[in-house]
């Protein structure tokens, strides 16, 4: 890594290990306070705002580091704003159709949790755009953390599940109030006038974002939400409850580093000087990512059903043979998660989306078998089989891209 990406990547590391430590601190907390129906319920419903809310500004916001002048900039900020607004309205018959076909009365609060976390995504965009990296990790810590005190605040008062879907919405909310402070390099003037042929003409110009970053980051936050139905409607929510835990605690560390490693990623490869640069960039980030994956791995093949079993208690014993199977795909799954920029940066979009869908379709065909013939931890190792040479494709293709764009070169 360079000293710059470097630099950056440890203050939004910082943040991040900040944020993360407590939801993960407090997890055995949240496990007593909470049964394992009431954590595949939330889970369920969590996986339907995600994938409302991770296309919410239909990407346009990862088109920001993109735009040198302030100007534009600010016109694709009043783009974002106007379609997440639209997400938010969209989300209520969503939740609408939730609370009738699940029985969730916490989904009427669907449209509120889209707007907390599209708003950080988009806001995020703009602290980075601005390497207002300090104000990033704030804000995560904020969302991450906050969410999971106010979680157990609200278990300790009997609230159920409320008390689980109430915690991250409201912290989302008002992590987006912390990043919705003035920058010094401009972006609110003009975010409500602007006009409409202006916006049109900003729309077109990043195109690439809603026709290919959209679906393709729709459908990734789609197999969360199927994978939980899929195993709801074969084992129960308290199965459910199981596998939303499991991935909560194993993806934590690909969110933790690969968040704050992609954010500062992004600008790096934006402004390198040359294609050579841009792909030894990677290769190096690439390296440092799978010097952590693999003992972390290790550690969830030797130890993962006891370390589960002593910090969440006996009932939640199940989770550890589950975090056994899914070793390899964890270990993979941290080292990919970051390098999804890339191809934001490299403007290969329909490459990416065309890869996505093959990687969905390797996903369930290993899901789907392994569930029907040995149960969740049969479908953890199936996946992780399958899973393997998907990723060890995708890296191969980024550590030997050719067609590096010129525009994407400082």
């Amino acid at each position: 890594m360079t000293p710059t990406l470097l630099r950056a990547t440890f203050t939004l590391l910082t943040g991040s290990v900040l944020a993360h430590a407590l939801p993960l601190l407090l997890g055995p907390a949240l496990t007593r306070l909470y049964a394992p129906e009431d954590f595949g319920r939330f889970a369920l419903l969590w996986a339907v705002a995600a994938n409302l809310a991770v296309v919410a500004c239909a990407r346009y916001e990862f088109a920001l580091p993109l735009e040198p002048r302030a100007r534009s900039a600010a016109l694709l900020m009043a783009l974002c704003a106007r379609i997440l607004l639209g997400a938010a309205a969209l989300a209520l018959p969503v939740g609408l159709a939730l609370w009738w076909w699940q029985g969730l009365a916490q989904a009427w609060l669907l449209p509120l949790a889209v707007l907390g976390t599209g708003s950080v995504q988009w806001l995020g965009m703009w602290a980075t755009r601005g390497q207002r990296f300090g104000l990033l990790a704030a804000a995560r810590l904020l969302q991450q953390g906050g969410g999971a005190v106010l979680q157990v605040l609200l278990g300790l008062l009997h609230a159920g599940l409320w008390g689980l879907v109430l915690g991250p919405v409201l912290a989302a909310l008002a992590a987006a109030g912390l990043l919705a402070r003035p920058a010094p390099h401009g972006g609110w003037q003009g975010l409500v006038r602007q006009p409409l042929q202006r916006l049109r003409t900003m729309a077109r110009r990043h195109r690439d974002f809603p026709l290919y970053n959209t679906p393709h980051a729709f459908l990734g936050a789609l197999q969360d939400t199927l994978a939980l139905l899929l195993v709801a409607a074969w084992a129960g929510d308290a199965a459910a409850g199981f596998w939303a835990l499991a991935l909560r605690y194993l993806k934590a560390p690909a969110t933790l580093l690969g968040g704050a490693l992609s954010q500062a990623l992004y600008p790096q490869l934006v402004q390198a000087h040359s294609a050579d640069q841009a792909r030894a960039l990677v290769r190096r980030s690439m390296l440092a990512l799978a010097l952590l994956a693999v003992p972390l791995a290790a550690v969830l093949l030797l130890w993962g059903p006891g370390l589960f079993t002593w910090a969440f208690g006996a009932h939640w014993g199940g989770t550890g043979a589950l975090a056994r199977g899914l070793a390899l795909y964890i270990g993979l799954h941290f080292i990919a998660s970051p390098l999804a920029v890339v191809t934001l940066a490299w403007r290969a979009q329909p490459w990416a989306l065309r890869l996505s869908l093959v990687g969905q379709a390797v996903f369930f065909a290993a899901l789907i078998p392994g569930l029907r013939w040995g149960g969740l931890e049969g479908a953890a190792w199936s996946v992780s089989a399958a899973m393997a040479a998907y990723f060890l494709y995708y890296f191969h293709a980024l550590a030997h891209w050719k067609e590096v764009p010129h525009e994407s070169l400082a």
